[in-house]
């Protein structure tokens, strides 16, 4: 933690802060932004190693396809819509006053098969990675091989012999506990107290062991961790620093790329791109900004969105300390109806990588989303979780601002929307109740 005199420094240094500790709704711009080119030769990661996920991606479709019938349509690839919302879009302008230049667009990840989140791309990537590992170690499979394979008695006997774990605020763990246990693997997920109960329940009745923390994730994710290194059978899913996770993620970079290509919207210098990305500990997020910054380079500019009580990705980032510090550092308490972005210490792995390639954080309050939650529900007949509805300020907070390209009428700006396919339609109907408007 720091001391009483860090803390001091830091908000004279950075009168930003300030409103911050007051939960003002704030937008930083991150001064560290540099041309993806130079940007991109910082962070260490390649676009080989995105390709790499996407052709392995590529081969376990036909296994996806056979497991989960839901994507049979998409012929096993675990994608979601993009969706044109014109109604919410004159909504906003009339709620905030403000024109919104160009088309603005929901990337729906709340309705991607197997567990209706962005945790359905990193999190069953990492776990397919390290299935088709062992499969290739105990001589059960080739590269080449039909790996519908994967459903087997074979396959599922190796799998029995291991263990999966992960901390998780909640989405992460149904992705992992739901494709694990459907691969045959000894699987726990250990929860932070924010977590909602209803997903501890889904997974039990799924099989997977829960653990619960009174606790926040920061604690779930450092228990998970002690366990798992006790257990040479066991693989654990790291939130805050893994390069498999982070690389799912990242092949939403190149389908998002085809998707916009498919409704003949161009992306270059004279048509900017603005996405707004919901952010917890940053790993999806981080992972998707990073694959479109190699899909579109330049002409792509990448916001985090987070709650006023739980900004631990902007005073990471701004401070250059990432997760030397934490929101609770600055009397913030991290209490948000958001679970999933209930977060005190960001990702120092995704922080350092993400500093020459982030165009900027924002942040909003549990009630504006629960607005935008009633809101979307109202006039789109689209139902997120509240998590999901944190970028929907973004295009609001870019204009506001002036910022360069986002006042062109060319302009595209899309809302990532993380997840909400899981939810109880009974706890839906709370959410939609929350919105006091």
């Amino acid at each position: 933690m720091l001391n009483t005199n860090e803390v001091n420094k830091w908000k004279e240094q950075l009168p930003l802060i300030e409103k911050m500790i007051s939960k003002e709704q704030v937008l930083w711009l991150n001064p560290l932004l540099e041309s993806v080119t130079t940007g991109i030769s910082k962070t260490g990661i390649t676009k080989m190693q995105v390709q790499d996920a996407s052709d392995r991606l590529e081969r376990f479709a036909s296994y996806i396809k056979s497991v989960f019938p839901e994507t049979i349509v998409s012929n096993g690839i675990i994608e979601s819509p993009l969706t044109a919302i014109p109604k919410m879009k004159a909504a906003l302008e009339e709620k905030y006053g403000i024109q919104i230049p160009g088309d603005l667009l929901l990337k729906q990840d709340n309705i991607l098969p197997i567990s209706g989140s962005i945790k359905a791309r990193g999190g069953i990537y990492e776990i397919l990675k390290h299935a088709e590992t062992l499969a290739l170690e105990n001589g059960l499979i080739t590269i080449g091989e039909d790996y519908a394979k994967f459903a087997e008695s074979g396959f599922k006997n190796l799998f029995s012999k291991h263990k999966i774990a992960v901390g998780s605020t909640g989405n992460l763990g149904l992705s992992i506990g739901i494709m694990s246990a459907k691969l045959g693997f000894n699987v726990t997920v250990h929860m932070s107290a924010d977590a909602k109960k209803w997903k501890k329940e889904m997974l039990r009745e799924k099989g997977v062991t829960v653990i619960e923390y009174v606790e926040d994730y920061s604690k779930a994710v450092e228990e998970g961790r002690r366990q798992a290194d006790e257990d040479p059978t066991c693989h654990f899913v790291d939130d805050e620093n893994s390069i498999d996770l982070f690389l799912g993620y990242a092949v939403a970079g190149e389908r998002l790329a085809a998707q916009l290509k498919e409704r003949g919207t161009t992306v270059n210098e004279e048509n900017p791109l603005f996405v707004y990305l919901p952010c917890g500990v940053g790993g999806g997020p981080g992972g998707v900004a990073f694959g479109l910054k190699l899909a579109f380079g330049d002409h792509v500019h990448c916001f985090f969105a987070e709650p006023t009580h739980s900004p631990c990705m902007m005073l990471g980032m701004m401070t250059g300390l990432h997760d030397g510090i934490s929101v609770q550092d600055f009397g913030l308490d991290n209490k948000t109806a958001a679970d999933g972005l209930a977060v005190g210490t960001a990702s120092g792995f995704v922080g350092k990588t993400m500093e020459p390639l982030l165009s900027g954080c924002y942040t909003l309050s549990d009630e504006t989303m629960f607005q935008l939650l009633k809101l979307a529900a109202d006039i789109e007949g689209i139902r997120l979780e509240p998590s999901a509805l944190a970028g929907m300020t973004g295009p609001i907070n870019v204009i506001r601002e002036h910022i360069k390209g986002a006042e062109l009428s060319t302009a595209t700006h899309i809302v990532w929307g993380t997840g909400g396919g899981m939810v109880p339609e009974q706890e839906m109907n709370l959410y939609y109740g929350m919105s006091r408007n």
